[in-house]
């Protein structure tokens, strides 16, 4: 099954989009569709907060990394100010995203999972 999005009004893909798409496609009714996108997400932030990494096969891999406290500037007034220790999320794409992404032909074959 392949999911078009030709159809999309802005550059970015949105939740309501998304659960429009398995509703048309996939043949949900609208609320399953809803709520299967927004368990999904909910899962995601969840194993994220926890402190699990997210790994999507073919996709690519969200990450929880813990950045040290570090000596910073305010870039106009030149001002030394610390930035402290935070956990950020990070984002590796696949290989096999990265090749559609750059329209390699020998590997999006492989990726027809």
């Amino acid at each position: 099954m392949e999911i078009t999005v030709d159809s999309l009004e802005t550059p970015a893909l949105t939740k309501a989009q998304l659960a429009e798409l398995l509703f048309e496609q996939i043949g949900l009714n609208k609320r399953e569709s809803k709520d299967m996108i927004e368990a999904f997400f909910d899962l995601m932030g969840e194993s994220l907060v926890e402190g699990r990494d997210v790994k999507i096969s073919g996709f690519g891999n969200y990450q929880i990394r813990t950045k040290a406290p570090r000596p910073g500037r305010n870039p106009r007034t030149g001002e030394a100010i610390p930035i402290k220790a935070r956990r950020v999320v990070t984002f590796h794409a696949s290989h096999k995203l990265k090749a559609q992404i750059q329209g390699d032909p020998s590997d999006q074959a492989d990726s027809a999972d």
